[in-house]
């Protein structure tokens, strides 16, 4: 017989993440915030509990731990990326010295799980049609080693995030989802391991609500839509595009957007056009190199036969800033890679430029290719920025390393930086009523004023930054200085290599 458990004690933890290309860690004193994005994956799964369980979330990267979170809780759910692995490490020695069981999930359980023999149980995959299992597993007290199911969740009645568990106050942007998976395959991507190539979508107007619920809980600035790919369904993104201008016009809400998507965006003006029509400000696409025989090695084909130069410069001049993932070390680069990447982003005008040495992600085709091949050698951190290569390469090690950091450094040194950002400015069409400044923004810029042009190198560029584009580009003087700042970040990252 087991006695079922009413009432549960949940503690939701979402590990730190390191000094990375994406943390913008250096940026974050500017406006004020602690960090840039909520947990979203762990504020879904908060959602999918029941509302009579005591729930308590913890961001490592807003808080710290303590022990008497530990102590309060039953359970403990963890929920983590590939490169939180160190964060996790010391969450569960943490939490050795109380009785809460640890349920983890999230990429890095779901491909690395053997690798946390402390962990006792774990959920692995998409969570919504587990949750149920869990739940009432919970309730009798007695939980399995591993939660999985083979089938790819409908994500239509995926809950709204429990948004009333954070601090708004604490975090650059919000983030939604409106989809999951995305029909290419790219050889180094771990997205189809996780989600599929078949994108699956929630309903246009359940994606408007949880944009309403956010706006009615008084968020007004950026929202990240955290798709793999936003375009992998593009009859439905336009739909939902659609759907978003008129509820702006509607509730006269300012929000703005990122997101992800893959260049052939720049193929179809009916979508670009009502991206930005709806208030989407940048967009990330994974150009990875100028070199066509490393894009067929990795099966980017949908990067082949187009002029990558071109490409950007259509989303850029709809009112996108188009920030670019590059990948150096497939076993095609030549000796001369570093000095075409480098001038690829110069003359492009991608002024956030992540540059990454090849990593095997785990379960990835790359990772089962080079196992197989006997050029695996270990695993992966994670982190795109940092100069390591776990696998043996066909090109010197040491000549991409060294070789790596100097691109890196270069690229990120004020004068290129802001010769970068003046092209792309150049380029860029700003798209619709300019947006009022507010208190936040203001600080910012006075503290970029004296970071950025009396404390550090680099001052004197970014003063000619200052009144080039506040006289010639008024309307674009405050991007500019949000790009200024957010380089200062890179910069920070590229010196640390």
């Amino acid at each position: 017989m087991f006695r079922e458990v009413s009432v549960v004690k949940i503690l939701l933890i979402s590990p730190q993440t390191p000094d990375t290309f994406w943390s913008y860690k250096h940026a974050m004193h500017f406006i004020a915030k602690r960090t840039a994005y909520p947990p979203l994956g762990l504020l879904t799964v908060a959602a999918m509990l029941p509302a009579d369980w005591q729930l308590n979330v913890v961001d490592l990267n807003v808080d710290r731990l303590k022990d008497k979170d530990l102590e309060w809780a039953d359970y403990i759910m963890i929920s983590a990326m590939i490169v939180h692995k160190a964060s996790v490490l010391n969450i569960v020695e943490q939490c050795r010295r109380f009785p809460g069981k640890i349920i983890a999930g999230g990429p890095l359980f779901t491909t690395s799980h053997a690798e946390f023999p402390e962990i006792k149980h774990f959920v692995l995959g998409e969570a919504e049609n587990i949750m149920p299992v869990l739940v009432e597993d919970i309730r009798r007290g007695v939980l399995s080693h591993v939660y999985a199911d083979a089938i790819r969740p409908d994500i239509a009645h995926v809950p709204l995030p429990r948004w009333d568990l954070i601090d708004f106050n604490h975090y650059a942007a919000m983030s939604v989802q409106f989809s999951r998976g995305c029909p290419f395959d790219c050889e180094f991507c771990d997205i189809i391991v996780m989600n599929g190539r078949v994108p699956r979508t929630k309903p246009v107007s359940r994606l408007v609500e949880e944009l309403e619920d956010l706006r009615l809980r008084g968020w007004r600035k950026t929202v990240f839509i955290v798709d793999d790919n936003f375009i992998g369904n593009k009859a439905t993104a336009k739909s939902l595009l659609r759907e978003i201008i008129r509820w702006k016009t509607l509730t006269g809400a300012c929000m703005t957007f990122i997101t992800e998507a893959s260049l052939n965006l720049a193929d179809d003006p009916e979508l670009y056009n009502l991206m930005a029509d709806a208030g989407f400000t940048k967009v990330f696409v994974g150009i990875e190199t100028p070199a066509t025989e490393s894009l067929k090695e990795c099966r980017k084909l949908q990067n082949c036969d187009r002029d990558l130069l071109e490409s950007v410069k259509i989303l850029q001049k709809a009112g996108m800033e188009v920030m670019g993932g590059f990948i150096v070390g497939f076993d095609n680069d030549k000796s001369d890679i570093f000095s075409r990447q480098f001038e690829f982003i110069q003359r492009s005008g991608v002024v956030t430029a992540m540059v990454g040495l090849l990593m095997a992600l785990p379960e990835t085709r790359l990772y089962h290719r080079l196992k197989k091949e006997g050029r695996l050698e270990t695993t992966s951190s994670g982190n795109n920025t940092e100069a390591v290569l776990n696998f043996r390469p066909r090109l010197n090690r040491e000549f991409l390393i060294n070789g790596y950091r100097e691109l890196m450094k270069k690229l990120y040194e004020p004068r290129t930086y802001y010769r970068r950002l003046r092209i792309f400015l150049k380029h860029n069409r700003p798209h619709g009523a300019q947006r009022l400044l507010s208190m936040s923004d203001i600080m910012a810029f006075l503290k970029s004023l004296w970071v950025l042009g009396i404390r550090h190198r680099g001052r004197i560029d970014f003063w000619k930054l200052c009144t080039t584009t506040l006289f010639v580009r008024p309307r674009q003087f405050h991007l500019a200085i949000e790009l200024a700042i957010t380089g200062y970040h890179f910069r920070c990252v590229a010196r640390s290599l």
